[in-house]
């Protein structure tokens, strides 16, 4: 057995039997063969003639769900991209048969690892489909790292091979650079993804190698679907990157929930404005075989480019980081079309603010917020909507999709509770305490980190660090990150709240609020706001006056800097940057009195 496969399997396996359930291994234990059960005793006889195997049970993986689009769906397009590129599913199908069976040629073993390094194009699809085909993990870089962490990571990842799109290759050969000076690990393979014809010597284009390989490949399904399928880092907001490991069964179920949550049915149009590598698409790579669903890809995102593909495509559905929904809403008229029909977005990570949903109402969009963490293969939440809030004022329905909501279909349970205590919280929309996860779709642990694994899954539930309140019909709302929470003169201060009241001021576009040590309060708000074109005269002192006329004055920020704020490249703000720069800040309050 390949030794990273082995040494991950060991490290993550705490307690086996919450692998199998108490029924299931007595099952198991009974039947070991189709054709011959064991004896058993009078408490057991319910079970008499009861099996398992292949007859009745096939490990969960999404492989299958692009086994069955090459039969159902053969003729239906698969990806578009641009006017150059269009197959589908039968086609898709057979081009990832060949590119597993040029991996293994290459020398891929099961438990191997596969990385990427791309933006949204077709090659992206077809390696979620072909890497697992070949029984290794597809480790899907994001495309915003420079050349050290990218070299980090596929160490830390002991990558084999490395898929790198022409854009990033000068990103991808210094990590390279980087990696041949260290003479612990070999460099991995490096195959170009490209539009030219123009690579250099002893590098694999990616159609020549695909070329090289058989349709009639036999798939290397795993053999348990608690096989690990991928591996995601963490954007590394709060910490070091962390890579979180999923599973077969993990990826099919939580494919499942995705495309249930966003209302699908058969054959939507799907508009990649999420990046592909960012929790393997949401697992909407998978769904989207599902269902037989048309991605249409786009290399660089912007709102003319996502209106001029809704309008030639007829898009039905999207999903979307907040940035881009503010990108949407705040675009030049001239930018926009008309949309055809009402198109679904779902957008995650931090909550839109209540006038950006409004916006985006009015413009034809229906949003669906979900919340959810890498750990947990992207949302584990979603607001689902109640029909009797269809006739409350927009404004009031903002709010309402701005919170979290309830737990999806595939998740077991998703709850707010103290987390020393592991209490449950009262469902009183003001209690506070952090949203704990169990089931499913939660990540198999971390790579190669036994003590972070151990931490995160402490009582029994996977703990995501975020603070939120339950409100009496059971929705979730955040309210901060553990470490964003501020503390001043003995009053909690949630900076989510006091940014939403930022995002209503019409001069600003993006809005963060972070702690800033203080001799007297030990903490004040300290906000970091980009401002709107044609907004350059607005001061500092207006805007505090502003969160001073909509907050209690404790909760206003004490200082105001206008500069672009540094993001993830999934829409998260990189708070631990604009800490280190609030430290730098005069303390210039401490006489101030707290009202």
């Amino acid at each position: 057995m390949n030794k990273f496969f082995q040494r991950s399997t060991m490290a993550l396996r705490f307690n086996r039997s919450v692998q199998l359930t108490a029924h299931a291994q007595r099952v198991r234990k009974m039947c070991q063969h189709a054709g011959g059960i064991e004896p058993m005793d009078e408490s057991q006889k319910l079970l008499e003639g009861l099996v398992t195997s292949p007859t009745n049970y096939v490990p969960l993986t999404p492989l299958s769900f692009l086994e069955r689009a090459a039969k159902v769906f053969h003729d239906r397009t698969s990806v578009v991209f641009g006017s150059s590129v269009k197959y589908t599913w039968e086609e898709t199908h057979s081009r990832c048969l060949k590119l597993a069976s040029a991996l293994v040629h290459l020398g891929i073993s099961r438990g191997d690892v596969v990385a990427t390094l791309a933006p949204n194009v077709p090659a992206m699809q077809e390696l979620h489909f072909a890497v697992p085909m070949a029984g290794a993990l597809l480790c899907t870089l994001n495309t915003r790292l420079d050349s050290s962490m990218v070299a980090q990571l596929l160490k830390h990842s002991e990558t084999k091979i490395v898929f790198v799109d022409q854009q990033l290759l000068q990103i991808a050969q210094g990590a390279l650079n980087l990696l041949s000076k260290d003479k612990i690990i070999k460099p991995p393979i490096l195959v170009l993804i490209t539009e030219s014809e123009n690579f250099a010597p002893n590098v694999h284009e990616y159609e020549n190698l695909l070329t090289s390989g058989s349709s009639n490949f036999t798939i290397r399904w795993p053999k348990t679907e608690m096989d690990p399928i991928s591996i995601n880092y963490t954007s590394g907001t709060t910490s070091s990157p962390k890579g979180v490991v999923y599973s077969h069964r993990g990826a099919y179920l939580n494919t499942i929930a995705s495309f249930w949550s966003q209302g699908m049915g058969t054959m939507p149009t799907y508009l990649w404005t999420l990046p592909m590598f960012h929790c393997n698409g949401w697992c909407m790579i998978w769904g989207l075989a599902a269902i037989g669903g048309t991605s249409i890809c786009l290399r660089h995102v912007t709102a003319k480019h996502i209106f001029e593909s809704i309008s030639l495509y007829q898009v039905t559905h999207m999903g979307a980081v907040p940035t881009v929904l503010s990108m949407i809403a705040n675009c030049p008229p001239n930018d926009r079309k008309p949309l055809p029909h009402k198109v679904q977005i779902v957008t995650g990570g931090s909550a839109p603010p209540p006038q950006i949903l409004s916006k985006m109402e009015e413009l034809g969009f229906g949003v669906i917020h979900g919340y959810g963490l890498t750990e947990t293969y992207s949302a584990a939440t979603s607001c689902v909507w109640k029909p009797e809030w269809d006739s409350l004022p927009l404004e009031e329905r903002a709010v309402i999709k701005s919170r979290q909501g309830v737990q999806h279909l595939c998740i077991e349970e998703v709850d707010v509770r103290d987390p020393e205590t592991m209490e449950k919280v009262p469902a009183d929309g003001k209690a506070i305490g952090e949203i704990v996860c169990r089931g499913n779709t939660v990540m198999n642990g971390y790579l190669k980190d036994v003590e972070a694994t151990k931490e995160a899954f402490k009582g029994g539930w996977f703990h995501t660090g975020d603070l939120a309140v339950k409100h009496p019909d059971g929705y979730i709302e955040i309210k901060d990150r553990l470490k964003d929470i501020i503390i001043s003169g003995g009053e909690n201060i949630s900076t989510i709240e006091v940014e939403r009241v930022l995002y209503s001021h019409p001069a600003v576009v993006h809005a963060a609020v972070v702690a800033r040590l203080d001799d007297h309060w030990g903490q004040v708000p300290c906000a970091f706001v980009q401002r709107k074109e044609g907004f350059e005269e607005i001061t500092s002192d207006e805007i505090i006056k502003f969160c001073r006329d909509h907050l209690p004055h404790y909760m206003a920020p004490r200082a105001v800097l206008f500069e672009d704020l540094p993001m993830t490249s999934t829409g998260k703000v990189q708070k631990f940057i604009l800490r280190e720069k609030a430290k730098a800040l005069p303390n210039l309050f401490n006489n101030e009195k707290q009202v």
